[in-house]
C-alpha cells in the first residue's frame, strides 16, 4: 500500500479556497450599513458573530486551515486594494464581464503615493486567530499583486496612475513594497499560511486561445506577452525573501461571479512562466469543468509543487459523484505526483458578497464530499 507524506502546513489533502457563503443576517446587515441604517461599529459586530459561527462549523467539518469566509468584503480583491494607502475605491465605467452577467460596476482609481501601512485586513486576520481552537491554522487570502496591477490597466484607472507616478514601472515597485508591508504585519500578527488569489492567468490563457478577445478588452499581443512575465515578476518580487515558515500559495481560476465565469480555456497557453517561474509552495486550479482543459499543463509544474485540484464545482449545488472525482485525480497524478495533488472546491463559495446559486447546506455538504474523497485517496 503506498504511503503518503501527511500534511501538516498549507496545502492539506481536504482544502478550502477561501470565501464561503454570506448568511442571511450579514447580507441584511450590510444592506443597512449601505443605507444609513446601522453604524460602522453595529455591522463589525453582526460579521464578527457570522465569523465566530463560520470557524465553528469549518472546524467541525474537519478543516485543518480556515478562513472568515471572506465575509468582512464585498469583493476578493478590491477590498484588499481600496485597503491600501494612496489608492481610493471608484465607480468604473461597466462592471466586469462574466458569461451571463456584468458585475456591480466598481474599481480603484490611484489618489497618491501607494503604501501598505495598517491595512485593515491585518485587523480581521488577527481576530479570526483569537477565535480558532489550537492547532488550527488560519489562512488568509488576497489578491496577487499581478491581479492588483491588472486592476490599473482598465482605461479608466490608467490615467489616475500617470497622474501620480512618472512610469508605470514606478507604480509596479510601490505596489511591491505595499505588499511586502502587509505580508509582513500578517506574519508578525502570526499568519503563517497567505494565499495569492489570481484571476490574470485565465485571462491570458481566454487572450492566446481567443485572440478576438484581446481587443475588447482593450490590450493588444505585444502588451500580453510582456505582461506574463510581468505578472511572475510581480508576484515573485512579494513571494521571494519571506520567512521560511510562511506558506505562500496561489488560487488561479477563471472567475467566480454569482455562479457565472469570466474566462474559458485551458492552463496550457500559460504553463510557461505561471508553472515554471512562480515560487509558490502550491498552485490551487480550477478544473472542475471542460473549460479548465485537461491536465497535460500539469506537467510544468515542478515536483517539489504541490497542486491542489479544484475538481468540485463551488458554482453549483448538484453534488459530484465520489468515484467519479477519484478517477480524475488518478489522471491528474499522471502529469505530477500523486503524493504532491491535493483536492478543494474549483474556487470559492463566494468571491463576492452575492455569492453563489448554492444553498449553505449544499455548500457543507460539497466541503464533507471532498474529505471523504481525500481520505479515501491519500488515507
Amino acid at each position: 500500500m503506498t504511503e503518503f507524506t501527511r500534511r501538516t502546513v498549507s496545502p492539506f489533502r481536504f482544502d478550502i479556497v477561501g470565501s464561503f457563503l454570506r448568511p442571511r443576517q450579514l447580507k441584511e446587515a450590510r444592506a443597512k450599513y449601505q443605507a444609513g441604517q446601522l453604524s460602522r461599529q453595529e455591522l463589525t459586530a453582526v460579521e464578527d458573530a457570522a465569523i465566530i459561527d463560520l470557524i465553528k462549523k469549518e472546524e467541525a467539518a474537519g478543516l485543518h486551515a480556515v478562513t472568515d469566509g471572506e465575509f468582512r468584503r464585498s469583493w476578493w480583491h478590491l477590498d484588499f486594494i481600496w485597503g491600501l494607502h494612496g489608492i481610493e475605491k471608484a465607480t468604473a465605467q461597466e462592471g466586469y464581464g462574466f458569461h451571463d452577467e456584468t458585475t456591480r460596476a466598481e474599481t480603484a482609481k490611484v489618489s497618491g503615493k501607494v503604501s501598505g501601512e495598517h491595512h485593515p485586513f491585518v485587523d480581521h486576520f488577527k481576530f479570526t486567530r483569537d477565535h480558532v481552537s489550537a492547532g488550527t491554522e488560519v489562512k488568509q487570502t488576497i489578491p496577487s499583486p499581478a491581479q492588483a496591477y491588472f486592476e490599473f490597466l482598465r482605461p479608466e484607472n490608467i490615467p489616475t496612475v500617470k497622474e501620480h507616478y512618472s512610469s508605470f514601472d514606478a507604480f509596479a515597485s510601490d505596489l511591491v513594497t505595499a505588499y511586502r508591508q502587509v505580508v509582513a504585519d500578517l506574519y508578525a500578527a502570526g499568519c503563517r499560511t497567505l494565499q495569492l488569489d489570481d484571476c490574470t492567468w485565465s485571462t491570458y490563457a481566454d487572450f492566446a486561445q481567443h485572440p478576438e478577445h484581446i481587443q475588447t478588452a482593450g490590450f493588444d499581443v505585444q502588451q500580453l506577452e510582456k505582461l506574463e512575465e510581468q505578472s511572475v515578476d510581480l508576484n515573485n518580487a512579494v513571494i521571494d525573501d519571506q520567512p521560511a515558515d510562511l506558506v505562500i500559495n496561489t488560487h488561479d481560476c477563471r472567475g467566480n461571479y454569482h455562479s457565472t465565469w469570466a474566462a474559458t480555456g485551458g492552463y496550457g497557453p500559460v504553463a510557461d512562466p505561471l508553472f515554471t517561474k512562480e515560487n509558490v509552495t502550491a498552485f490551487y486550479l480550477e478544473y472542475d469543468s471542460d473549460r479548465a482543459g485537461g491536465f497535460e499543463p500539469l506537467a510544468a509544474v515542478p515536483d517539489d509543487k504541490y497542486v491542489v485540484l479544484g475538481l468540485v464545482t463551488s458554482k453549483s449545488g448538484q453534488l459530484e459523484d465520489q468515484q467519479a472525482i477519484i478517477k480524475r485525480i488518478h489522471e491528474a497524478a499522471k502529469f505530477h505526483p500523486l503524493d504532491k495533488l491535493c483536492l478543494s472546491p474549483q474556487c470559492g463559495f463566494a468571491s463576492t458578497e452575492e455569492g453563489n446559486v448554492l444553498t449553505e447546506e449544499q455548500q457543507w455538504k460539497k466541503i464533507a464530499l471532498i474529505k471523504d474523497i481525500a481520505n479515501e485517496v491519500w488515507g
